[in-house]
């Protein structure tokens, strides 16, 4: 599906300052805490790669970081006190889970996480879950009850939607201000070299054609990435933690500037890859890094929820990012579309 609609300058204006004022917790966690950050993602226009990946012609930000355990304890406490829709799984405080436990009982649940996987990244979490916290910050971060206005409606019509048929269904409303990236908007943000409205494009997320290393040193040597290796069978950290700290490697970032696009947690995507899966990039700390490739896609029906498995938030570039990427003086019209 595609759509076009034209947006003056002004009228980015004011939807960024609208987001901006409804901005809360996620993005001030607070001190030793990592925020809700974003990336602008531009040079519209470029050309395809040679994977077919179709390029991306329009503006956008992405999240900075993997959303982290501590952001998503934020959002279970605003809305999950009885947690209608299952967005808190029990996997979340096991072995390989990102440590929130919840506590109480439904109407007066609370979460909290460890202290030591805050800045780490949420797993465990479903593509229902992920578009219900897009609506949540869609919303400005509101605390209530799971419905319409908090995380069934927004960026994502949900209205109850739980079972795979009904999720593979939902699509992105018009007006969102917090998406799940399409494959497309992952793709460019992790792979493109940023290099103007070319076809140029690293094999790896890390700014190379070389396969990264997983090593966690300091300083990081760059070209570096959470995954197995399975030539000699280790792991990036293992227990207890398994996933890093989201931009621990410092030197390994995308062209763009977002971190662990390679590893540490696979992505959901909005993209459905068949009639039963929404896309999956990036690999995970479990597998090798056959899976940070380029090349490389995958899948998982959209209720599922493992602990490989996270998520990073899309959204609309802040005005001062469009106006450098349309060159300054055109303060005019610009062209915003989005593929599916």
């Amino acid at each position: 599906m595609k759509w076009q609609r034209c947006v003056s300058v002004m009228a980015a204006l004011v939807l960024a300052v609208t987001a901006s004022a409804a901005r809360g917790d996620v993005f001030n966690m607070g001190p030793g805490l990592t925020s809700l950050d974003f990336v602008t993602v531009g040079n519209p226009g470029n050309a395809n790669d040679t994977h077919g990946y179709v390029a991306v012609d329009y503006v956008y930000a992405i999240g900075k970081y993997e959303v982290t355990a501590g952001q998503y304890t934020a959002f279970l406490n605003a809305v999950a006190k009885t947690d209608t829709y299952g967005l808190y799984s029990t996997s979340m405080w096991s072995t390989y889970g990102c440590r929130i436990q919840r506590t109480g009982s439904a109407g007066s649940y609370a979460y909290s996480v460890a202290a030591d996987r805050a800045n780490r990244p949420v797993n465990n979490v479903n593509w229902g879950a992920a578009a219900r916290f897009m609506n949540w910050l869609h919303n400005g971060q509101p605390m209530g009850a799971q419905g319409a206005g908090t995380t069934e409606t927004g960026a994502y019509t949900l209205m109850g939607a739980t079972t795979d048929a009904e999720l593979m269904a939902i699509s992105r409303n018009d007006d969102a201000k917090f998406w799940i990236p399409t494959e497309n908007e992952w793709y460019k943000a992790a792979y493109h070299k940023n290099d103007g409205v070319t076809g140029n494009y690293w094999d790896y997320p890390t700014s190379s054609d070389s396969r990264p290393s997983n090593d966690l040193v300091n300083p990081d040597p760059g070209n570096n990435a959470n995954f197995a290796n399975f030539i000699d069978d280790s792991y990036t950290i293992g227990g207890p933690y398994w996933m890093t700290e989201v931009g621990e490697f410092e030197n390994s970032e995308s062209p763009y500037g977002t971190f662990d696009q390679g590893g540490n947690v696979d992505e959901w995507n909005e993209t459905l890859i068949d009639d039963y899966c929404r896309g999956l990039r990036g690999g995970s700390w479990c597998g090798d890094s056959v899976a940070l490739l380029a090349s490389y896609r995958s899948g998982s029906y959209p209720t599922s929820k493992y602990s490989v498995i996270g998520f990073r938030v899309a959204s609309v570039p802040e005005p001062a990012s469009i106006w450098l990427m349309l060159g300054g003086g055109l303060a005019g019209l610009y062209w915003w579309r989005r593929r599916r």
